[in-house]
């Protein structure tokens, strides 16, 4: 999934040029300052959010809705692995909020299907008798977002980090989480949408 993501962000732009290119020749009295919104950068590493790209992970948070699988799991820290891997298996996810006892809004940590794999399968744990919070990743070591972000500067905090899922957290706590998938689909969504504004305009549609 992740070399996916970084083909998506490369490739992604060299069709957002072959578009622009198609403009020139359809209008070539573009003004220069029109085709530069769209102009942007072929390395993952320096994304930058123009124009269009102006999803957030609000945005995605409200798509997903209240009930949506994944938008709002969350595990205590003193709930066994076991659990919280039932907890994964039922909901079809592949990760899990951990909270502070009695404090939803409270985050402390994150746990995963590689957290099991690594910390419980390979090391020969017992995951009915090992607490979450042992094996969690703790809230100082997590990369989290804001409803504000943008979805582009999302995606690449996760590819840079490696990492699938990313919570989310405003000043009041927090918000939910997001998973690779739910970015790569923002992303592809946004990309079409500006795809066919930018085709209807070569076609005069507007």
């Amino acid at each position: 999934m992740q070399g996916a993501v970084r083909s998506f962000l490369s490739h992604g732009n060299i069709v957002k040029t072959a578009v622009l290119q198609q403009l020139r020749v359809a209008n070539p009295c573009m003004r220069p300052a029109m085709l530069s919104r769209f102009t942007t950068s072929t390395s993952s590493a320096n994304i930058e959010e123009h124009g269009f790209e102006s999803t957030t992970i609000d945005d995605i948070l409200k798509a997903k809705g209240k009930s949506a699988d994944g938008s709002w799991l969350w595990c205590t820290t003193d709930d066994t692995v076991y659990d919280a891997v039932q907890s994964m298996t039922q909901h079809n996810v592949g990760a899990l909020v951990v909270v502070k006892p009695a404090e939803q809004n409270s985050i402390a940590g994150i746990i995963t299907e590689r957290d099991y794999l690594r910390k419980i399968i390979v090391q020969g744990r017992s995951s009915k008798s090992t607490k979450v919070g042992d094996i969690m990743t703790e809230e100082n070591k997590l990369i989290t977002v804001t409803p504000d972000t943008k979805v582009l500067r999302a995606m690449q905090l996760m590819t840079d980090n490696r990492i699938r899922h990313i919570p989310v957290i405003d000043d009041k706590g927090m918000k939910g989480m997001v998973s690779i998938g739910d970015v790569v689909r923002a992303v592809v969504s946004e990309h079409r949408e500006e795809l066919n504004r930018l085709n209807a305009f070569i076609q005069g549609g507007y």
